[in-house]
């Protein structure tokens, strides 16, 4: 059955405007247009007459056109459009740029309504691109004050769509656009099963779209957006809940515990006692792995919560069950990182093969892209002959030439780095499915877990180690208090002097390439919205690390060492330089985001990152995590220049006022997308994401759950044939999205 909806913007808005339309907005059919909604709903104003119309002033009025010139733009191409327009007792102009085709409706002698924001050129006041209606012949012949003053109130109390717009596609021609589709939109087929619009009183799908379009009412366009918003909410989570059966379906090798293997043996060699979180949640990976259906858990937790140590014990069971596991790491520094940790904390217990290894002994190989050939041969060669009970890695990893002997678990950390595809070309490199075990330090709220990691099973770590500090942060505002700035440099050289160590963060690289490498694209786009300028312009006022380095260095740091790390080193010297500051031949490390995860320096116990408003809130909170890892206390400082009162500083000052992660990504989320937010957590779930918002929309979420799986567990999605095209259309987006990653 063919759908209004699949139509391309071509057949009916013409060539010309549907260009227009995905050049600069990516709209391509009826339904992209149909879906992407007002932002906000304008309105007209009270009706007024000429002579008390007030600068700034929203107006509707009533009036008649009595003169109307065309007269080309003196200092650049193109033409205005000036219609004057009289009451009887005064004059109005209305302007137009590039419209001149407007001329054919506004001519002299002719009644209409108008509708903008007064405003006043050289003395005279005007409406720039009004919105107007000319009023209908029939109303002015039949000589009825009554119709036409009731057509005068419905045009002045009508609702503006206002939506996001493009320079070349200002909002009033996109509205034109969405009037002239749904005066040809008729019934299209609804992904909502009919019982469940029946049961909750909704809108058909093409009246909510009339309604939320050209709404006549504030009500009226709530109950429209419920509508489509529950639509957003119901199909993530169906096809969230089809991903879970299929888990369910799928057979998987039982991973059972056994005693006297490697896990024993690191458990008895540990240092330190578990906390009582990371007991409970390596209880409920053991019952996962002697399942026979694959794993497939979310550990989440707060930045040195201990959810390494987790990850390995689930590594050390598979092991000792003669399976295989595979870390996967989102850089090479964090994969170098783990390679290093676990090397370190296994001791003998990974020295398979080689002179002092103990008798349960495994061997960990490292997979990264810089590997040379030597490196790279004898890892696959590890892999490939299951001698290597632990492969750590990078992207490398997914390449067609790593195969596994028998890969039982894939551990995949920082997972909003990946999306569901990338973990899906790991698990087929096992003979059946594996378990799958990912890892976050970026805290989620349960509302965000159950919209965007659905298909995973949640487990949280909330309660650090005993012996760990608490982070002291505060803000340094530059311009405020300029030498607060030489006092941050004067205090981690004091660390220094107490036998510590520091880190110094910037926001980007430098230099001629790559200006904006390390900057998070989302913290650069809040800032977009504050200070409306172009993303790019704003990174390259942020300051880099190869301007910012060398003046510290002659400066207020020349008696200390000082090391510097951004990723456009080599792999091999970035390695150089971790391992220099890991064992304390370097006092001081300048870096970018690079440090931003896995790194475990503990006697770093102070940061400073400058330029601070150019991050993110999680990402300032992933960032201080790499202090206070030891037994001193931690020091943050932030360095500023917004200005107190910006959105900005509010996100500092809730950075510095609480080292609670959960809290955070509240404010985070609060304050911007969850697709920012969360990276490509699930690459095409969060750009379907037009109304749904998983914080305030908890109760409807938790709604189209229940509605969801009682169709999945039920009569399935093909019982249903729009609902089923809808949630193929968002896998093959998903699908469609990776690949142009890749």
């Amino acid at each position: 059955m063919s759908d209004q909806l699949d139509e391309r913007l071509v057949k009916v808005l013409g060539d010309r405007t549907a260009k227009a339309l995905e050049k600069g907005l990516g709209l391509r059919t009826v339904g992209d247009l149909m879906r992407h909604y007002p932002r906000r709903y304008a309105e007209r104003g009270e009706l007024t007459n000429f002579a008390s119309l007030n600068e700034g002033e929203m107006v509707t009025v009533v009036a008649d056109v009595s003169k109307v010139v065309v007269r080309p733009l003196r200092n650049r191409k193109g033409s205005m459009l000036e219609v004057i327009l009289t009451d009887g007792s005064g004059f109005l102009s209305l302007t137009f740029f590039n419209q001149a085709w407007r001329e054919r409706d506004l001519t002299p002698g002719r009644r209409g309504l108008f509708a903008g924001r007064v405003t006043l050129f050289r003395g005279k006041r005007q409406l720039t691109h009004p919105d107007y209606e000319m009023l209908d012949g029939s109303i002015l012949e039949s000589n009825d004050p009554q119709a036409e003053q009731e057509r005068v109130s419905e045009f002045a109390a009508a609702l503006l769509p206002v939506y996001s717009a493009t320079a070349k596609l200002p909002s009033w021609r996109i509205a034109q656009c969405v009037r002239t589709v749904l005066d040809n939109l008729k019934e299209v087929t609804d992904p909502l099963p009919a019982q469940i619009v029946e049961k909750y009183g909704y809108q058909s799908l093409v009246d909510a779209l009339r309604s939320i379009h050209l709404p006549k009412s504030h009500a009226e366009a709530a109950l429209a957006k419920e509508r489509l918003t529950f639509e957003e909410a119901f199909t993530l989570q169906v096809l969230l809940a089809e991903r879970r059966s299929k888990l369910r379906s799928l057979v998987a090798i039982p991973r059972l515990v056994r005693s006297g293997g490697l896990l024993e043996a690191f458990d008895a060699k540990l240092p330190f006692d578990l906390t009582r979180g990371q007991r409970e949640v390596s209880a409920e990976i053991e019952i996962d792995l002697c399942a026979n259906h694959p794993m497939h858990r979310l550990l989440q937790g707060e930045v040195g919560s201990g959810k390494t140590v987790v990850a390995l014990r689930a590594m050390l069971a598979v092991i000792d069950a003669g399976g295989q596991c595979a870390l996967l790491a989102p850089t090479e520094v964090l994969a170098q990182q783990h390679f290093r940790v676990i090397t370190s904390m296994l001791g003998d217990l990974a020295l398979k093969g080689m002179f002092g290894a103990a008798t349960s002994a495994t061997k960990i190989v490292l997979l990264t892209g810089s590997a040379n050939a030597s490196q790279r041969r004898s890892a696959l060669l590890d892999i490939a002959s299951g001698e290597a009970g632990i492969a750590i890695g990078t992207h490398a990893l997914l390449s067609e030439k790593v195969e596994f002997r028998d890969l039982g678990l894939v551990v995949i950390d920082e997972q909003h780095r990946f999306g569901v595809e990338q973990r899906d070309v790991l698990r087929a490199k096992a003979n059946l499915p594996p378990h799958l075990l990912v890892m976050t330090a970026t805290p989620i709220p349960r509302t965000v877990a159950m919209t965007i990691f659905g298909d995973l099973d949640v487990s949280t770590l909330r309660e650090l180690p005993l012996g760990r500090v608490p982070i002291t942060t505060h803000v340094v505002a530059a311009q405020e208090r300029p030498a607060f700035v030489e006092r941050a440099w004067a205090r981690i050289v004091e660390e220094v002097r107490a036998g510590r160590q520091a880190y110094i963060v910037t926001p980007r690289i430098g230099g001629e390439e790559s200006e904006v490498e390390d900057l998070s694209e989302a913290s650069a786009d809040d800032l977009a919205d504050e200070i409306d300028q172009a993303p790019q312009e704003m990174r390259a006022r942020a300051k880099a690390i190869l301007d910012i380095a060398p003046t510290l260095i002659s400066g207020p740091l020349s008696s200390v060492r000082v090391g510097i790390l951004h990723g456009r080193l080599p792999s091999d010297l970035k390695d150089q330089v971790m391992q220099e500051f890991s064992t304390g031949l370097l006092d001081i490390l300048i870096a970018t985001t690079v440090i931003e995860v896995g790194v475990d320096v503990a006697n770093a116990t102070a940061m400073v990152i400058v330029d601070a408003e150019y991050f993110g809130v999680s990402q300032l909170h992933q960032l201080r995590g790499r202090v206070g890892r030891g037994s001193h206390p931690g020091l943050c400082l932030l360095i500023t220049e917004s200005a107190p009162g910006s959105s900005a500083r509010e996100r500092l000052d809730a950075v510095a006022s609480t080292l609670d992660g959960f809290e955070l990504s509240r404010v985070d989320l609060e304050q911007r997308r969850e697709g920012d937010v969360l990276g490509k957590a699930q690459s095409g779930a969060h750009s379907q994401l037009r109304l749904l918002r998983v914080l305030r929309d908890e109760k409807l979420i938790e709604i189209a759950k229940v509605e969801a799986v009682q169709i999945v567990e039920g009569p399935g999605i093909d019982a249903f044939p729009a609902l089923a095209r809808a949630i193929a259309e968002i896998a093959a987006k998903e699908q469609s999205d990776y690949l142009e990653k890749v």
